[in-house]
């Protein structure tokens, strides 16, 4: 006897970024029937790109391999000190080469998630998802061709895309989704923004040999501790990025930018390459969720109860493109992969969102794990806090002309349980360094075990367990 099944999947996936792929494929080996729909709109110069999301294709892997690129520059100007020969200290960079080995790296990752969700068994369909009603999907393919699948449960993990500039022509700038695919050398280039991604591209255009400017409304790193974002924009100009604070693009004529100071008057200058990096929003738009009453924020983000469950009771999402969660690659695989056991083995483990450590590549890393110290003095109180802090140098810019007193890290401990609630550290390796101090502090650490803790010596991360000095 013939069964007939009453929709064609168990669980229909939108979206192939981070939390797309880990929640699909998890499904899958439990014997789920799974299909994965993504496609990407051309950015406003036509760029697109593979299945990955942005963390493969124009985020995380490509900004890293940037930042290294330009890392390895300063490695040259110091080989010479220790004995090496046959360095061309001041020689020039190739941007294209750059851009290609990066590119095949891209296209690689792109085949490898390709064949991951086919082993897996998920259908992999390469089409704009649109939702019909709770179970239905509208799919489009590239050749604008339309037809239907249905669900019993839906995943919505569309990300997000550069915000872009209100009244400015998006055709006379450039966005991060642009950026390293760009065959042509950028030039003397401006970036529009204080966030994480305007700093890190800018630190690695300036690194990489580009006169490189920065144009910031107000704030560097916003939603990060202050102190440590103003190290950050210190050590930027020391290496040769200038600053313009207080000010917001009025115009962006062929190549000449022009734009307000804080007191309203109008400057302007030339440049090869503008990028905008103000800010970044979810890709929602055009997905149909008014159609099955999704309810969204003011920035178009879903917002969802703490099962990643949406206002349509089978409808769920992760990663960026949801209300108040950290924009993270890391974050979205865990959500997914835990949505999948809530939802098909029985658990009731849901996402803990706090003490996730993270960092920002810019030329001096910058990680940080809790809270800021405006933040924890807000939940706790300025007088239940003590502040250690330390100054070094790290053991490897022995051979280095980079400023020895810049390197810093900060623990903010609570004076009542000696709890360690905030960790900062900025210098290099941030990163290597901070990851396993994550495990410590979300098993609730306190300054006395982290006094207790032998340093490995000599390392930066060992600077973290020496603090004696507190305000």
């Amino acid at each position: 006897m013939k069964i007939a099944f009453r929709y064609s999947y168990d669980l229909f996936v939108i979206g192939g970024g981070s939390g797309g792929l880990a929640s699909s494929k998890a499904a899958a080996q439990l014997g789920k029937k799974v299909a994965l729909a993504d496609f990407v709109v051309p950015s406003p110069h036509g760029q697109t790109w593979g299945v990955g999301g942005t963390c493969v294709n124009v985020g995380c892997i490509p900004k890293k391999m940037f930042h290294i690129a330009a890392q390895l520059g300063d490695y040259r100007q110091d080989q010479g000190k220790v004995g090496w020969s046959g360095i061309a200290e001041n020689g020039s960079h190739d941007w294209n080469k750059l851009v290609q080995v990066v590119s095949n790296l891209i296209l690689r990752l792109n085949r490898m998630h390709e064949n991951n969700l086919k082993i897996a068994g998920v259908q992999y369909i390469n089409s704009l998802a649109r939702l019909i009603d709770p179970n239905t999907i509208e799919l489009t393919d590239q050749r604008g061709q339309k037809s239907t699948v249905t669900a019993e449960k839906i995943i919505v993990s569309v990300g997000a895309r550069p915000k872009l500039y209100e009244g400015l022509n998006p055709q006379n700038y450039i966005t991060s989704d642009d950026l390293f695919w760009m065959r042509k050398p950028p030039g003397k280039s401006l970036v529009i923004g204080g966030s994480y991604v305007a700093l890190e591209c800018a630190g690695f255009l300036n690194g990489l040999g580009y006169d490189t400017q920065v144009l910031v409304r107000s704030k560097l790193l916003r939603k990060f501790d202050q102190q440590y974002a103003q190290f950050v924009g210190q050590y930027m100009v020391e290496r040769g990025v200038r600053f313009h604070y207080g000010c917001t693009p009025s115009k962006i004529e062929g190549q000449t930018v022009t734009w307000k100071d804080k007191n309203g008057k109008e400057q302007s200058e030339k440049f090869d390459t503008v990028l905008m990096a103000i800010s970044r929003q979810a890709n929602t738009q055009n997905l149909g969720l008014e159609r099955v009453g999704i309810q969204t924020d003011q920035d178009q983000k879903i917002i969802v109860n703490k099962y990643d469950q949406t206002s349509c009771p089978n409808i769920y999402a992760v990663g960026d493109c949801v209300s108040g969660k950290l924009e993270l690659t890391p974050t979205a695989i865990m959500a997914g992969r835990k949505l999948i056991r809530r939802l098909y083995q029985g658990s009731s483990d849901i996402m803990d969102y706090r003490d996730v450590a993270t960092t920002v590549f810019t030329p001096l890393e910058y990680s940080c794990i809790g809270l800021s110290e405006e933040k924890a003095v807000e939940t706790f109180g300025k007088d239940n806090l003590k502040i250690f802090e330390n100054v070094f140098k790290p053991v490897t810019w022995n051979i280095s002309a980079r400023n020895p007193s810049i390197c810093q890290g900060k623990l903010i401990v609570r004076k009542d349980t000696d709890q360690i609630v905030g960790f900062h550290y900025i210098g290099p390796e941030a990163a290597e360094v901070t990851q396993g101090f994550a495990v410590a502090i979300r098993m609730g650490a306190t300054k006395s075990d982290f006094d207790s803790t032998v340093g490995i010596h000599p390392s930066a991360a060992e600077e973290m367990v020496q603090m004696k000095k507190f305000r």
